[in-house]
């Protein structure tokens, strides 16, 4: 007989993405809310850093009467400052944002509070790990002084922090509210990152490196420290793939004990008529700033690639991607224009006017702009590594060259000043994406483009591409996405694979791409958080039957 899952009764998660923006955390977090709020209606509690001090935050929205009694037992009893309303995303889940910069004054004392505990070593802090810390214990004793006021022993309750910034807060819990049960996901080891980064080979060597020596070496010891010890000690650590967990085992000494996926909610993305009609104005608006950037005359018939995510360039592959370009320009088999698009928030300054003027304008352009690459200024343009490498490559976005390549350095917000237009209206104007990560803990970039009914090209080192790879008839370009094989050394023969796999894409009919973009929409259902939710259930109760045996040694 199948042994019934402990469900909590309240959920609590911190991470420093709620109510902001910042990368794929916060689609992981916002997506699922609304999967959450169905199951646990209200007793699931959202905790973000309050950054908005004085102006107006757009993704939440205030309440004087949410739990009012304890917000102001907590302000005024406890001094600890914060502010409970509403997640503006599908479900409205409660959020409580916490003022963390009173705890400033007291941070030596939480430093030495969790090396006595934990052995946690936050001597070696510098950059963003005392903002993050600060947050971090301020939500921890937020969970606390929630659990006092409001609940009882008979509440079943489960604190999830996210990532190494959350850490202290899960373990200043754990020591606290010991009634609480604890949860831990890393989304990528701080170490495996910062490996990768530094142009070190991760996984060829990944059984020989010792983590504590690596965080030494890579100047990341409080970091890695406060998310090994986290690992260690609560009642459940998760990651979100087996590439990670990969990672975790070796660099953390701790494999998890659950993998959680990353689903996503499709509720973003358009049907029908709204969707073809979107699609056709996203192509006009790219090809209209290309050929008014090139001064070239590009008709529809144009293939339209490409990539967008983090600022990485080895870790993204916008390396191996621009090889592959550059390649391709030169290959005999490709019969059609490919105009690539990389859409890369960078150092910008400011919007092109050169280009704002021609844009503006009804006149056809024969002659390029100066340096064709690139839609916005930015303030490092000599030490940029994607206009450098184009420089190198030898590329020129001359009119005679078969690909073209675009460089977007900036947030597609729909007020750039060149797109004006949101990254998701631009993204389902592609023919074909390319996310050839090297590091890659999960992938919500090509999830995202098959869910937009764009085909992708991605990596095996990639949590996502590695989950494709396990379905069954469901991978290969034909099915929406092909995943190239890549370790540390084959950077050349991916580089062929995307090129192989672009010209073979230019080549099919109007019928069998129709067929590849339903394919890839299929695939994604499959990633739908409906689905996905079954391994927070396991965590849950992985997380509430460890707590119970903790209570009760």
């Amino acid at each position: 007989m199948l042994k019934e899952l402990l469900t909590p009764n309240y959920i609590f998660e911190a991470s420093w993405e709620v109510c902001n923006k910042v990368g794929g955390i916060y689609t992981v977090l916002s997506t699922r809310a609304n999967t959450l709020q169905a199951s646990f209606q209200d007793k699931v509690f959202f905790i973000g850093p309050d950054l908005w001090e004085g102006k107006e935050n757009p993704l939440f929205t205030e309440s004087d009467s949410l739990y009012a009694a304890w917000k102001k037992h907590a302000c005024q009893q406890e001094n600890l400052p914060v502010r409970i309303g509403r997640w503006n995303i599908p479900g409205q889940p409660i959020v409580i944002l916490v003022d963390f910069q009173p705890f400033f004054s007291q941070k030596n004392e939480i430093y030495a509070q969790m090396w006595n505990q934990y052995q946690v070593d936050s001597l070696h802090a510098y950059g963003d790990y005392d903002e993050a810390s600060m947050f971090s214990y301020a939500a921890g004793r937020v969970v606390e002084s929630f659990y006092r006021y409001n609940l009882t022993k008979a509440d079943k309750v489960v604190y999830q922090a996210h990532e190494w910034m959350t850490g202290m807060g899960a373990l200043y819990v754990q020591m606290a509210v010991p009634e609480v049960a604890t949860i831990f996901t890393t989304h990528a080891t701080s170490i495996g990152r910062s490996i990768a980064g530094n142009y070190k080979p991760l996984y060829d060597y990944l059984s020989a490196y010792n983590g504590d020596q690596m965080a030494q070496e890579l100047n990341m010891e409080s970091k890695h420290s406060i998310e090994k010890q986290t690992a260690h000690h609560v009642d459940c650590f998760t990651t979100v793939s087996e590439i990670t967990n990969n990672e975790c085992r070796e660099l953390l000494d701790k494999p998890a004990d659950v993998i959680l996926m990353n689903g996503f909610e499709d509720d973003f993305v358009p049907k029908g008529s709204t969707f073809t009609s979107k699609r056709k104005r996203a192509r006009a608006t790219m090809l209209h700033v290309a050929n008014k950037l090139l001064g070239t005359q590009l008709d529809n018939e144009t293939i339209i690639v490409g990539t967008s995510g983090r600022y990485e360039f080895k870790n993204k592959g916008i390396d191996v991607f621009l090889e592959s370009l550059s390649r391709l320009n030169n290959d005999a088999n490709l019969t059609k224009n490919v105009l690539a698009f990389i859409t890369v928030p960078a150092w910008v300054d400011k919007p092109r006017e050169d280009l704002q003027l021609r844009l503006a304008s009804e006149e056809s352009f024969n002659e390029p702009l100066e340096i064709p690459f690139i839609t916005h200024w930015l303030h490092n343009m000599p030490q940029d590594p994607i206009l450098n490498m184009l420089a190198s490559l030898g590329m020129r976005n001359e009119s005679t060259d078969k690909v073209k390549v675009i460089f977007v350095p900036c947030y597609l917000d729909g007020n750039d000043g060149i797109m004006n237009k949101e990254y998701y209206d631009l993204l389902l104007g592609e023919d074909l994406s390319v996310y050839p990560s090297y590091y890659e803990p999960w992938g919500y970039t090509p999830l995202e483009s098959v869910a937009f009914r764009v085909p992708t090209i991605t990596t095996d080192l990639a949590g996502f591409g590695l989950w494709v790879n396990s379905l069954e008839k469901l991978h290969g370009l034909e099915n929406g996405v092909e995943v190239l094989h890549r370790s540390d050394y084959n950077y050349s023969a991916v580089a062929d694979g995307i090129k192989d796999t672009i010209t073979l894409f230019s080549e099919k009919s109007e019928n069998e791409i129709k067929q590849i973009r339903k394919q890839a929409g299929k695939v994604a259902e499959h990633a739908l958080w409906k689905h996905f939710i079954t391994y927070y259930y396991k965590a849950y109760d992985v997380a509430l039957c460890n707590a119970q045996k903790r209570q009760n040694n």
